[in-house]
Parts: structure tokens; C-alpha cells; sequence
């Protein structure tokens, strides 16, 4: 079964080159145009943003990025197989099965260079290669470990998911597949193991199969940053917003909040929306933590320099103790 290069830097519009600030402001700008949450056609953007989520998650780790950059285009896949088979997974069918996963929202590529499967395979490794007509007792299959994008909605919410697993015989490459439904429960943490039991490699000998574990990766959002069961958020404000006060409605997990700056906000103050987080161990939402930062006009009109102008003649403020 071939497999597709991802160019993880034309999906992101940026060059190899790019700075990790440069990769940041990419994927926001990008998320924000096919988040499911707000772009008009669901259908076309959730795929678009998946592929989204999968670069920035190998671009905008340095680790990651290093072993991407050293794979190039040029990579043989070849070359994989035959580690695998020096390392013993080709010796028999069971032994060097390969899985492949559709609809979890990473693509093989990325299972097989930067996922729990990219070891390669040593989570399906089994101890002692023997066929199933040689073995003494009954052996139960090796567990099978994958990965799942799960956006924050789905972690508010919880969903249900299909995907397809195709199981790839290595040494007759004969193919089957069945479709799996996958129940994602609210509050699912980053790095959870959802099991499906019995859904990994089969026994020998007449044993039970393994089962198989979809570790839980949380989809990047534009806005949000992730601590536990708390949303972090940048809040800008104009000056004025800040000077003056205001109330600020911006679009909260789930739905609109409304902030109220009071006046003679600083930037880096904080504030905390309770019950606008994710849910918790105990099922209740953690808060959304808004941080200020001002931003400055750059480009004045004429009568707004006047008036700019005219309130530094005027204001009395000194942000600077006099000499």
C-alpha cells in the first residue's frame, strides 16, 4: 500500500525556512478560516482543518520538525519495510500485519513517522514468532496503539466517531478492513487511551485477540491554549478600551461571553469566566482565563493624530517617574 508525503510546509503556507512565530501566526490564520466551529461549510472545512492540525503538530515541535526536515521528500518507504523485516515483524502474517487507520483525523503518514506507531511498530512486536500451527498453547494477540485528533467541542461535548481500520498482511498483502464506532466521552484528557477490546492483532493458537488504543491527541484551536480543565485566552483591546473600560463579547467554547474590563486595565491583567472551560474529573467545567495585552494603532488618519496629539497636550498621566 503506497504511501502519500505530506508537504506539511505548503499545507501551512509557509517556507522551510520559517520561524516558529512565523508557523504560529500561520496555523492561527488558517484555523480560524476552516474551524468547524465557524467556517459556513462543515463538510469541506473539517478535513481542511484536520490536515491543518497535522502540520502544525509536526512543524511547531521542534523534535518533530528536526525528523521531518532529515526525512524529505525523498523518503523511500521502502526502506521502512525492510527494517521491519530485519527486525523480525515480516515472518509470518500476524507477525507483520500492518494497520492503517481512516478517519481518525491523521493521516498514515503521520502514524507511521510521528504517531504511537512510529517506532516502527514495536507496540505489535510479539515475544516468541511462532505460526499458529506451531504453537504449544494459546497465545492472546498483541495490543495495536494509534492516534485520534479530538477537537475541543468533542471534549465538551463528547461525539461519536467511525473509522475505517484496514489490517495489511505482510507477507501476502492481502487487505481487510471493518468500520469501528468510536464513542469519545466528555472530558476525554490529552493522551487517554480509548479502548476497543478484542480489535487488535488476532491470537495464535486459537487465543484471544488483543485490543486496540486510540491515544488522544486535542486538535489544535486558534484561540484556546489547553491546562488541564481550564481555556487560556489572548484578549486585545484598544487603548481606550482599556482607559475607559468595556464590555467585550467574544465566542467562548460552546457559545458567547461576555468580559467586563473595568476601566484602568492593565495589559497582562487577567480575568476568569467560571464554568467556560472543559469538563472536569468531577464533570464540572473548569474556567476560561482571559489575558489583556493592548494593542496601539499603527496607521491615524489625519484627525485621529490631531486628536492624539491633543490628548498628550492635555493628559497629566506620566507613565515614567520624573527625574
Amino acid at each position: 500500500m503506497s504511501m502519500e508525503f505530506k508537504d506539511y510546509y505548503a499545507v501551512l503556507g509557509v517556507s522551510k525556512s520559517a520561524s516558529p512565530e512565523d508557523i504560529k501566526k500561520a496555523f492561527r490564520s488558517l484555523a480560524r478560516l476552516y474551524h468547524p466551529d465557524v467556517a459556513p461549510n462543515k463538510a469541506v472545512a473539517e478535513p481542511r482543518f484536520k490536515e491543518i492540525n497535522e502540520a502544525n503538530e509536526v512543524l511547531s515541535d521542534p523534535e518533530k520538525r528536526r525528523k521531518y526536515d532529515e526525512l524529505g521528500a525523498n523518503w523511500d518507504p521502502s526502506e521502512r519495510q525492510t527494517v521491519r523485516n530485519e527486525q523480525g515483524f515480516g515472518n509470518n502474517a500476524e507477525e507483520g500485519a500492518e494497520f492503517h487507520f481512516d478517519g481518525t483525523g491523521f493521516s498514515d503518514f503521520f502514524e507511521h513517522f510521528f504517531g504511537s506507531r512510529g517506532t516502527p511498530y514495536v507496540k505489535f512486536r510479539r515475544t516468541g514468532e511462532c505460526r499458529a500451527e506451531d504453537a504449544p498453547f494459546p497465545q492472546r494477540g498483541q495490543d495495536v496503539e494509534g492516534d485520534i485528533l479530538v477537537t475541543l467541542d468533542e471534549v465538551l461535548h463528547g461525539s461519536t466517531r467511525m473509522i475505517n481500520l484496514r489490517r495489511v498482511d505482510a507477507r501476502t498483502r492481502q487487505t481487510s478492513s471493518q468500520t469501528l464506532r468510536i464513542k469519545i466521552p466528555p472530558g476525554v484528557r490529552e493522551s487517554q487511551l480509548i479502548r476497543l477490546a478484542g480489535k487488535g492483532k488476532e491470537g495464535i493458537g486459537g487465543g484471544d485477540p488483543g485490543n486496540l488504543y486510540l491515544r488522544v491527541t486535542f486538535a489544535k484551536h486558534p484561540d484556546f491554549r489547553v491546562r488541564g480543565a481550564d481555556l487560556h485566552y489572548d484578549l486585545e483591546l484598544a487603548p481606550w478600551e482599556a482607559v475607559l473600560g468595556a464590555t467585550i463579547h467574544i465566542q467562548a467554547l460552546g457559545g458567547t461571553a461576555s468580559i467586563k474590563i473595568p476601566a484602568g486595565t492593565q495589559a497582562g491583567q487577567s480575568f476568569r469566566l467560571r464554568g467556560q472551560g472543559l469538563p472536569g474529573h468531577d464533570g464540572l467545567r473548569g474556567g476560561l482565563y482571559v489575558k489583556v495585552s493592548i494593542q496601539v494603532p499603527t496607521h491615524l488618519t489625519p484627525e485621529e493624530k490631531v486628536r492624539w496629539e491633543q490628548l498628550a497636550a492635555k493628559s497629566t498621566f506620566n507613565p515614567r517617574k520624573p527625574l
